[in-house]
């Protein structure tokens, strides 16, 4: 399989890990809805924590991926992890 498609895969499941990973942060740990949890994380300037600790599922990903030898996907992973990181960053620096 073509190396790039390979990344984009793991890049898609990081993505995907993420959000899931942030789901159910908010499912095990919160009280409020989704919705709630979300604006109330965001009016408190706590967003940037809710990604990251939805990005954990991210090391099942990458390790997974390195455990059956999917070198290329378990390196879109690790892209879709420092795109998160990034855009925490930037909310950090522009909040």
């Amino acid at each position: 399989m073509d190396n790039r498609k390979e990344i984009m895969i793991g890049i898609a499941v990081g993505l995907i890990a993420n959000a899931l990973g942030t789901l159910l942060y908010i499912l095990l740990f919160s009280d409020l809805g989704i919705a709630e949890t979300l604006k109330a994380a965001v009016a408190q300037g706590h967003i940037g924590s809710l990604l990251a600790l939805g990005a954990i599922l991210n090391l099942l990903a990458f390790f997974g991926f390195l455990r059956i030898k999917r070198d290329k996907r378990a390196k879109g992973v690790m892209m879709a992890t420092l795109l998160t990181a990034l855009i925490i960053l930037v909310y950090k620096i522009s909040a």
